[in-house]
């Protein structure tokens, strides 16, 4: 019945035209409580994995790639719980806002560039490098969020460099 009131009221070929990114927020008709657990859950995870990954630093051999595995990956989840918030469609549009495309293209960029230089290039000095980058990248998306804040530390920071 529902597919007929769709093709009567001519919803069907507006259907076929949304992109997946749209069908995908769409389809994330969570309620508010939902959204906070889904969030709060994926967060901890992330924050989790980031303290676990630097805890596994200190184990010989393997534990430099195992942190940069923990650590990298609970950078991922932190970003991606604020999406249980917003959205998909909305977080990626927010992260692609002129404030936030610089940090947000570092950010990414930091992410994949440590597992590459960890996994391929066999260089943990630099992927550590890239560790430094994704923190100091992640805290400057974060910052992005609060209105004012970056433009108060840029300032701050010029001051003491005089």
């Amino acid at each position: 019945m529902d597919k007929l009131k769709s093709v009567v009221s001519g919803e069907e070929g507006r259907k076929e035209d949304r992109s997946i990114l749209q069908a995908a927020d769409e389809a994330s008709s969570l309620g508010w409580g939902t959204r906070v657990k889904g969030f709060v859950g994926c967060f901890v995870v992330g924050v989790v994995c980031t303290i676990l990954g630097v805890c596994m630093l200190f184990i010989p051999k393997i534990g430099l790639i195992l942190f940069i595995v923990f650590y990298t990956f609970g950078n991922l989840c932190s970003l991606c719980s604020t999406m249980f918030l917003m959205g998909p469609v909305k977080q990626l549009k927010r992260m692609c806002d002129k404030t936030r495309a610089l940090a947000t293209t570092i950010m990414l960029t930091c992410l994949v560039l440590t597992l590459c230089a960890a996994f391929w290039w066999k260089n943990f000095g630099l992927s550590l490098l890239f560790c430094i980058l994704q923190l100091l990248s992640f805290a400057w998306y974060g910052l992005s969020y609060i209105p004012f804040v970056r433009d108060a530390i840029l300032k701050a920071v010029s001051i003491c460099m005089k």
